[in-house]
């Protein structure tokens, strides 16, 4: 009896994942975010009946964090900084965070190397407590300047 006749064929290298498929995560999202942005950039969230009013305004009068980031986006659509920052400088802020992580993801995936996203705990107070002293300047008097 041959001793091959059992054996299992030798294992060969996994093959290499095509670059197309490693691009399909990022792409897909930034289609999806390309969407989002094309949307409010053609309806304009200023004139009322298109977009439902925040609630937390809407019971209380008092702006949250995220109040104005329909009109932040609507203005950066069009290519205007300046409004943008006025309407909504967190939103912004969160826009160039979210652009800066999808280039990193982006480029590891061509490259073949999984995105990997570790924040400890100080950056992520950090960045609440950044998020709670904007919420609390914008419904201040003097905080007026960056109230939608």
């Amino acid at each position: 009896m041959n001793a091959d006749s059992g054996a299992a064929p030798p294992l060969s290298p996994p093959a290499e994942t095509p670059l197309w498929r490693r691009l399909a995560g990022p792409a897909g999202v930034l289609a999806a975010v390309a969407g989002a942005f094309a949307y409010v950039g053609a309806v304009d969230p200023n004139q009322p009946g298109h977009y439902p009013v925040c609630p937390l305004y809407a019971l209380t009068g008092l702006y949250c964090p995220g109040c104005g980031g329909l009109r932040g986006a609507h203005a950066l659509a069009h290519g205007d900084l300046p409004g943008a920052l006025h309407d909504n400088a967190a939103g912004v802020a969160a826009y160039v965070a979210f652009a800066v992580l999808w280039t990193v993801w982006a480029v590891r995936a061509a490259g073949g190397r999984p995105m990997r996203l570790t924040l400890g705990r100080i950056p992520l107070w950090l960045a609440g407590a950044a998020l709670l002293l904007f919420t609390v300047v914008r419904n201040l008097p003097f905080g007026g300047s960056i109230r939608p």
